[in-house]
């Protein structure tokens, strides 16, 4: 096949050394709408040799062109340009991840300025962030730089497709990499977008590069092995972080990985319903689930279990579904037909494994009504796999330790909710919950400069603020003899 040029609102390429070109060998791919099930663009469809000549071009950018060399405070001011360019574009850049992974249009208009506060926070961060100086005994003195550390492959998922981007590639340009984004394959248009606003923002060439394409034997296995990478950055499910980890490994790439999660949300007797209600719905029913960070296992104090069940599955049923393109809809399909079938096999194992569906199940499309499912045994599917759609298994508890000994029967440690109006008992369940982020009578609040990132299958590393400081750069130790007096 042979794409079609000039590219334009519905046909994409990548963009490689500051053009946007077509792939080397002429593929491409549809890019498929799952509320219509039909193709809304074209996209280039990228091979291990597109993967190659943008590997190239971030090498040849960082080792002999300016950005590195331009200083924090240059890089700043096209950063926020960009970002200024991304509040200008906010309804294009939104509908692009709305047709392309069903995202109800305000959740991904409110993504957009997610994305570009990303933009704009790690810009201004590492202007602002200052080194450590040393004082030493005996006539020297020592400080610390903290260099850029090179090419940067940044590998984002499909569930927030803009802002989980420039999550990674905000902090690694910010600090003077150049990097080169492969955005998955269902969802790669809103990448091509901000490339594309990036050189208009004065970006220079090579600085970012999107390529697309598929992972395994293709663009994503070539970008991981190449040696003259510096770092990998990804976002996905757990099996492929491992994949990627094992590559690295050979060239003894830094790894920075983002992986999969069964959020535990605990509601204790004392907490605010209504609030609790409002966030246990959000934290499991919002993207229709496809959220990493989701609530998926609910736990509910026995004292008010009953009320909270009814006003849950009250709210549940209250979702308005519908096109994502309408302004009302707050629950669209789920991404990819290959998702769908994946999502609704876990009804199936109800019968097998156990369980009973209250509400919810498959609806019309590759949509997934928000699905409420009780009674579990604790080593049913539904309650250890990551099902990444919108599906809640909901328990009640007795006593703090029993919760939080269920909350950490699991294999994953991304990040976990309490619910409770204890100051205590908020501190001390925390502290004993096996989680990067713990949210404590709310959910998805975050702060820019906190660690984000988690335990066992959730993955490897921190970003955010100073953690992302740590892994985009270098630190270099300076030793300075400043009395000559001493040796």
């Amino acid at each position: 096949m042979t794409t079609t040029a000039p590219f334009s609102d519905t046909h994409f390429g990548h963009i490689i050394n500051g053009e946007e070109v077509a792939s080397l060998d002429g593929a491409v791919m549809d890019d498929i709408n799952p509320y219509t099930q039909q193709p809304w663009a074209q996209v280039a469809l990228g091979s291990p040799a597109d993967a190659d000549r943008a590997v190239a071009a971030a090498r040849l950018a960082f080792d002999h062109g300016p950005w590195p060399r331009m200083g924090f405070e240059a890089r700043q001011k096209i950063l926020h340009r960009l970002a200024d360019l991304m509040d200008e574009h906010a309804h294009e850049l939104a509908m692009a991840d709305c047709r392309d992974m069903g995202k109800p249009i305000t959740q991904a208009l409110h993504d957009v300025a997610r994305s570009a506060w990303n933009v704009r926070f790690f810009a201004d961060h590492a202007r602002l962030t200052a080194a450590e100086t040393l004082p030493m005994d005996s006539g020297h003195h020592a400080y610390t730089r903290y260099e850029s550390a090179g090419v940067v492959v940044a590998i984002s998922p499909w569930n927030f497709p803009l802002m989980l981007g420039t999550w990674k590639v905000a902090p690694a340009l910010a600090w003077g990499n150049t990097v080169v984004l492969k955005p998955a394959e269902d969802t790669p248009v809103s990448a091509t977008i901000w490339a594309r606003l990036a050189l208009a923002a004065g970006m220079p060439p090579g600085v970012l590069n999107v390529v697309h394409g598929y992972g395994p034997d293709s663009v994503g296995s070539t970008l991981t092995a190449d040696a003259r990478v510096d770092r990998i950055t990804f976002t996905g499910e757990s099996t492929t972080g491992k994949a990627i980890s094992a590559v690295a490994a050979a060239n003894l790439i830094p790894v920075s990985l983002e992986l999969g999660g069964k959020g535990a949300n605990i509601v204790f007797d004392d907490a605010d319903l209504d609030n609790a209600v409002h966030w246990a719905v959000q934290a499991i029913f919002r993207n229709a689930g496809q959220v990493c960070l989701a609530g998926s296992r609910l736990y509910v104090q026995r004292g008010i279990y009953d009320e909270f069940m009814r006003r849950y599955i009250v709210a549940a049923q209250a979702l308005r579904i519908g096109d994502p393109t309408d302004a009302t809809t707050e629950f669209g399909p789920l991404a990819s037909q290959t998702h769908f079938r994946k999502v609704s096999g876990y009804f199936d194992t109800l019968a097998t494994d156990g369980g009973q569906l209250l509400t919810g199940g498959v609806g019309e499309g590759w949509s997934v009504r928000p699905s409420i499912i009780v009674d579990a045994p604790t080593d049913a599917r539904v309650c250890r796999e990551e099902i990444f759609g919108p599906v809640v298994v909901v328990a009640p508890f007795d006593t703090e330790a029993e919760v939080i000994a269920a909350a950490n029967d699991t294999r994953y440690g991304l990040n976990a909710m309490v619910f409770t109006r204890d100051l205590s008992r908020a501190h001390r369940v925390s502290a004993r919950l096996h989680a990067g982020t713990i949210w404590v009578n709310c959910f998805f609040i975050r702060d820019l400069r906190a660690p984000f990132g988690g335990v066992g299958e959730s993955g490897v590393g921190r970003e955010g603020g100073m953690y992302s400081r740590e892994f985009f750069t270098e630190p270099k130790a300076v030793i300075m003899q400043i009395d000559s007096d001493h040796t």
